[in-house]
């Protein structure tokens, strides 16, 4: 199957998810490659980011299928995560990518950590994962990434200066991007 579309799933309370972090950028960069679209959108529950209201945004309105790569950053990876267990899809892109509720009241209200991970059936659904992290991420522990690149055999790109990935350009994201399609 070719590649021919990326989505980008936001982190839970993006906002205008076309002026927050590198999402728009990254849109915008994406849709320069030939051949290729790129959508980003508003999701709906943005607050909590609800799987039982995720999932089926991605299915519906997104129209996730096998020529698309998920790009997901923090609670959009998980919520990619969990599509991935039931869905074949061309690849994952996961930015901040993590394993558990981490203790918070709103994460574990999403119902993405409600039970186990599906790893082996992620990885016969997707065939392409890439995951960024960094040790020094704020929110999330670095064991729980390397959790979620051991469980996925993701191609792990491993940083110490980027926090939770909140910065408003991300070229090593695109440079992903243009290497899966090159692949497909």
């Amino acid at each position: 199957m070719p590649l021919t579309k990326a989505i980008i799933v936001p982190g839970n309370g993006a906002g205008d998810v076309e002026r927050c972090n590198w999402y728009g950028w990254a849109k915008k960069q994406i849709n320069k490659i030939p051949d290729m679209t790129c959508l980003l959108s508003n999701m709906p529950d943005p607050v909590t980011a609800r799987e039982s209201i995720w999932l089926p945004f991605i299915q519906e309105e997104l129209q996730c299928d096998e020529e698309t790569v998920i790009i997901g950053h923090s609670s959009g990876a998980a919520a990619a995560m969990r599509y991935a267990e039931t869905h074949k899809v061309f690849g994952l892109i996961l930015v901040g990518a993590y394993t558990s509720d981490l203790g918070d009241e709103n994460e574990r209200e999403s119902g993405y950590f409600s039970r186990p991970w599906e790893w082996e059936q992620m990885r016969r659904n997707v065939g392409h994962i890439v995951q960024f992290g960094s040790t020094d991420d704020p929110f999330l522990p670095w064991e729980e990434q390397q959790a979620v690149a051991e469980g996925l055999g993701a191609e792990l790109h491993k940083y110490t200066d980027r926090g939770h990935f909140q910065n408003t350009q991300f070229p090593e994201l695109i440079d992903a991007v243009r290497k899966l399609r090159a692949a497909a």
